[in-house]
Formats: structure tokens, C-alpha cells, sequence
């Protein structure tokens, strides 16, 4: 008489857990969402740098000081950029597996949640030191004018 929904009964837990994965899953894809809009701006920054420095290279056979520093600000400054993009992608690749993680763990029904914790710890570590990174270069193009075309 039970017959029927014994496997239904089976199946229900299970796409209860998924269900509530899903759920819980929806925070970390507005974090990767916020990742990407970084990472889109940290690109965007490091095109003018380099926009700036082919300006300067073109400006080179003038062979004045300012141009070499100003060179090697600019070579400072994109290499914090390309910091700040690690950082991000790194913090984007981790909140991957942190949805990856709980999904797993529903789906084998193991306890991964010290894992998936960790994993979204470290997380927001790279996303804090991408932050940092971001913010140390907007200091040294504001602090030096070199954001602006002359």
C-alpha cells in the first residue's frame, strides 16, 4: 500500500536539500556578479595605463626625465592593477566553489560546511586584498595626476 510513495518519499528529502542549496546559492551569484563589475573596472583602468604608456613611449624620442618617471609610475600602477585582478578572479574562482561545495554536500548528504565556510573565508580574503590593491592605485593616479590625458 505504500509501495507508491516510497520512492517519492525517498526522492522529496533530497530535492528538499537541493532546493534549499539553490536557495542558499542565490547570495554568492550576486557576490560573483559584484566580482565581475570589479574586474571589469580594473580592466578598464589597466587599458588606460597602457593607452598612457604607448602615448609615452610615442613621446620617448623627446627623452625627457618626466617621461621615464612617469613610465615607471605607469609600470607601478599596472602591475597593482594586474594584482587587483588575481586577487578578484581568485576571490570569483573561490565563490565557485563555495556554490559547488554545497551542492556536493546535499547531493552525497556529507557535512561540508567547515569546507565551503573556509573556502568563502579565503574568499573574502582575495576580495579584500583586490579592494586594497584597487584602492592603492586610485591613491597613486589621483596622487600624481596620471589620470588625466595631457
Amino acid at each position: 500500500t505504500d509501495r507508491g510513495t516510497g520512492g517519492s518519499g525517498l526522492m522529496e528529502p533530497h530535492l528538499t536539500d537541493i532546493s534549499r542549496v539553490i536557495q542558499l546559492a542565490v547570495a554568492p551569484v550576486f557576490l560573483l556578479t559584484a566580482i565581475a563589475t570589479l574586474i571589469n573596472t580594473l580592466n578598464g583602468r589597466l587599458g588606460r595605463i597602457v593607452d598612457r604608456r604607448r602615448t609615452l613611449f610615442g613621446r620617448l624620442a623627446e627623452a625627457s626625465a618626466a617621461v621615464d618617471e612617469e613610465l615607471a609610475l605607469l609600470e607601478r600602477r599596472s602591475r597593482i592593477v594586474y594584482q587587483a585582478i588575481f586577487f578578484a578572479v581568485l576571490s570569483a574562482l573561490l565563490v565557485c566553489l563555495v556554490v559547488a561545495g554545497a551542492f556536493v554536500a546535499a547531493l552525497v548528504a556529507s557535512d561540508l560546511s567547515r569546507l565551503v565556510a573556509g573556502l568563502f573565508i579565503l574568499s573574502m580574503a582575495a576580495m579584500i586584498a583586490a579592494l586594497g590593491l584597487f584602492l592603492r592605485e586610485v591613491f597613486l593616479a589621483v596622487q600624481t595626476g596620471t589620470h588625466r590625458n595631457r
